[in-house]
């Protein structure tokens, strides 16, 4: 198992000191490592649109305020610590559980888009992709909430790439529930945690979002929900789904993610185990048991 982290600084330093007509293809070269993900595309995609889609930068932009962010990016040592987080986290998943099958990793770190305003005050500076199995891309925006829990984002990310590797739960899109994303965004949560304290949980999500009844209920209902394009809202939050044109269903953002670590706490208490030990544990089993030790009204359980 060998992990890369692709050396992605001097890239954008490159990108941002080159002439505007030539910056396009710079992105698709600094993205070209990861075009892997796209691998049951035909043909593939244009990684400069996946560049936009995931909230990175805009290269058009000649101001100063991306070179300020990427410089601090580089005086946080932000590749190195998370490089040194995702090895802290491969041992951990291994301790946990010896069968877990490793894939070698292609890790992106990409500075964000700073205009983009859901990008920066929704989701406070911080895209991360991690579900392909051998990739991860992490776009982020150097706020003091995303500094603070570098390793943290990574860990997540890693948890969600060994769960759905080889050996490990399928991900369908057309068939995979609601219930199976909030899960996984919960075990993702709580492994961070069991690493990094408090900053493993997702810092865009809104303390009081954790603990209220009134969400938990609601995404319940939803947790039958099919289809990665109807799951906007009940992932994270009705702002995200108007933004991708999608249904709003009356929940915050980052509801899916708190509600999915609720879950997964009440599950590990119930059990005694770790979120490292249940990095392959059916969603169905995690909500059996989490929903029969929660009072929830049974006419809104799925």
């Amino acid at each position: 198992m060998t992990i890369s982290m692709i050396d992605s600084a001097p890239a954008m330093t490159k990108i941002l000191n080159a002439d505007p007509r030539l910056r396009a293809e710079q992105v698709r070269e600094m993205w070209a490592p990861m075009a892997g993900m796209y691998h049951f595309i035909p043909g593939g995609v244009d990684m400069a649109d996946v560049h936009r889609q995931n909230f990175g930068f805009p290269w058009e932009d000649s101001s100063d305020r991306l070179r300020e962010g990427l410089d601090a990016l580089v005086a946080a040592d932000a590749w190195n610590r998370i490089a040194g987080a995702l090895d802290i986290g491969v041992e951990a998943l291994k301790s946990a559980d010896p069968t877990i099958r490793v894939p070698d990793l292609k890790v992106l770190l990409v500075l964000g888009d700073p205009s983009n305003k859901h990008f920066l005050n929704e989701l406070q500076g911080l895209s991360g992709f991690g579900g392909i199995s051998g990739y991860i891309a992490l776009t982020v925006w150097p706020v003091p909430q995303v500094l603070n829990r570098l390793e943290a984002i990574a860990v997540h990310e890693l948890h969600h790439n060994l769960r759905y590797s080889p050996g490990g739960i399928t991900w369908d899109p057309a068939t995979v529930t609601v219930g199976e994303h909030i899960i996984s965004e919960g075990l993702a949560d709580v492994f961070a945690t069991e690493l990094y304290g408090a900053a493993g949980y997702t810092h865009f999500v809104a303390e009081a979002t954790r603990s209220d009844d009134d969400v938990l209920e609601k995404v319940i209902i939803g947790l039958d929900v099919t289809g990665m394009q109807n799951f906007g809202a009940w992932v994270l939050g009705d702002a995200t789904a108007r933004m991708f044109g999608g249904e709003p269903v009356g929940l915050p953002t980052g509801a899916g993610s708190a509600v999915g670590a609720r879950l997964v706490h009440t599950y590990l208490q119930a059990t005694g185990g770790t979120a490292a030990q249940n990095i392959h544990t059916s969603a169905t089993k995690i909500l059996d048991i989490a929903l029969r030790h929660l009072d929830v009204p049974p006419t809104t359980a799925s």
